[in-house]
């Protein structure tokens, strides 16, 4: 039996925590700059690397189908078909949405998507964790609107009031000459989603994607709690450290709230406002149970937890220790399990495991 411990790559964004993956991964707090994401996998953009040379996307390469297991291959090709992250989040993350499987394969071929492959994702929060997702009630929304008071805004509360939100969506992205009036307005009113505006208008004055809190559900998740967002969610990540998992796919359509590009109208296009995020908690064996084919999640605590032979897993140690087979994992360590092997995990502790998920 092997099993490969990985090095991953850090992602530098400027939204990250100085503190959260340092601190997890035994390093020096605070780290020199921002840390927002480390990557456990094989994606192009930032594979794990594993001793003695070369990284996890090499690996599977030379060897698919031990590394991956034939229902894997059979079913994905010759890729690990998720993506496995810590997420630590300081500031507010871009508004943004990810593109159906059908939609990234037309897109990539298009040259509109980096990725043929869709990106639908759950956060399982390690610390107190707080996100935008999904569109409020129409009513609920217009009322919110409505409170400021600006003749500008109209035509965003009349699309809510016919149950239009893409409409308002779009009407409210449009609102860049008079957000500054917005957001003067929403000072005015002490509530959380208004305070919430002003804030968001402090980082990224002018922009009109400040008012999106507005339109969205807010989701306060407490550790060890999970929220699962498919294709065409709209959403933001607003403050907290996770473990997110993904198909392996960068496909991001932004609308705001980022330096990054945005690309409002094919945003519109694949927003889905009747889709929900799903608030999710830890069922038997720990799962995390999601509709996506490209992962499961599982949380394991302190105890013997086998695995069977089949799937390709890497393993993460959120506290504590866990060995699987002739490694032992410390707090914010991590390994690959090949499929060609099964074997126990034991566990001291929290570890997270992925794998892909289980055909329904």
């Amino acid at each position: 039996m092997t099993v490969y411990l990985l090095t991953n790559p850090v992602k530098d964004y400027a939204w990250g925590s100085r503190a959260d993956i340092a601190g997890i991964t035994g390093r020096a707090v605070p780290a020199p700059g921002p840390e927002a994401e480390m990557w456990l996998g094989a994606h192009p953009a930032g594979p794990s690397l594993l001793p003695g040379g070369g990284s996890l996307a090499d690996a599977i390469a030379a060897d698919p189908d031990g590394q991956l297991g034939a229902a894997t291959l059979g079913r994905f090709g010759a890729r690990l078909p998720y993506l496995l992250k810590l997420i630590a989040v300081a500031q507010p993350l871009s508004l943004q949405v990810h593109p159906s499987p059908e939609q990234a394969a037309d897109g990539h071929a298009r040259g509109v998507y980096g990725d043929p492959w869709a990106k639908p994702e759950l956060i399982c929060a390690l610390t107190p964790f707080t996100a935008l997702a999904g569109f409020r009630e129409p009513d609920q929304a217009a009322l919110l609107i409505e409170r400021l008071n600006l003749r500008e805004l109209k035509d965003v509360v009349s699309a809510l009031a016919a149950d239009r939100p893409l409409e308002a969506l779009a009407a409210l992205l449009a609102a860049r000459d008079f957000t500054e009036q917005a957001v003067w307005a929403a000072s005015c009113v002490h509530q959380p989603d208004y305070e919430l505006v002003v804030k968001l208008a402090r980082l990224y004055p002018g922009d009109p994607a400040c008012l999106a809190p507005l339109l969205l559900r807010r989701h306060e998740l407490a550790p060890g709690q999970a929220l699962y967002l498919d294709a065409g969610v709209l959403h933001c990540y607003l403050k907290g450290f996770g473990v997110e998992i993904m198909g392996s796919s960068d496909n991001v359509m932004r609308a705001g709230l980022t330096p990054k590009p945005l690309d409002i109208p094919e945003l519109l296009r694949i927003t889905e406002p009747a889709r929900v995020p799903s608030a999710l908690e830890a069922g038997p064996g720990g799962t995390y149970a999601s509709p996506a084919p490209e992962f499961r999640l599982r949380r394991l605590e302190t105890g013997e937890h086998p695995l069977e032979a089949g799937l390709p897993r890497i393993l993460l140690c959120a506290e504590g220790t866990a060995t699987a087979g002739e490694v032992t994992l410390g707090r914010g360590a991590s390994a690959f399990a090949p499929a060609r092997d099964g074997l126990t995990v034991r566990v001291d502790g929290v570890t997270f495991c992925a794998e892909p998920g289980i055909p329904s």
